[in-house]
């Protein structure tokens, strides 16, 4: 099974910043756990801070791919484009967010891509990733 995690905007800094909001941990090092909790899989890693390269990721991978683990940073409550990118696909996206969106300001409440994603987990931190992993799994049975 291929899977993809795919970050957006200002996820490279993780580690750095706000770490009372996202934790002091690099997702580098979080992703190597990744792989050793799932050696059974292929999970492949790309992050960008521009819109357009996380679409055309998404279109390169959204047919040959099992699964996206998809954290759109702040484009989760902006981007109409990435929402059409998740419908366009044949790949299921889980939509992740480290922290509890909705006990964050007002503007981070709404997200325009859950309704496309399979699911949505917020709130848990980095594990919402091994969550999300987990759930690409269940489904592909």
């Amino acid at each position: 099974m291929k899977v993809i995690i795919i970050n957006g905007p200002n996820l490279n800094l993780l580690g750095v910043r706000q770490p009372e909001i996202y934790g002091n941990r690099r997702f580098e090092d979080y992703l190597r756990e990744l792989r050793v909790a799932f050696p059974e899989l292929q999970i492949d890693y790309y992050q960008s801070n521009v819109e357009g390269e996380i679409i055309n990721k998404m279109h390169e991978v959204g047919f040959s791919y099992d699964g996206i683990v998809l954290n759109a940073g702040g484009y989760s409550h902006t981007s109409v484009a990435i929402h059409d990118a998740i419908a366009s696909i044949k790949t299921p996206v889980v939509e992740v967010h480290i922290s509890n969106i909705y006990a964050r300001e007002e503007y981070r409440r709404h997200s325009l891509l859950s309704d496309a994603c399979m699911g949505v987990i917020c709130g848990m931190g980095l594990e919402g990733y091994r969550l999300a992993i987990e759930g690409l799994v269940q489904a592909s049975k």
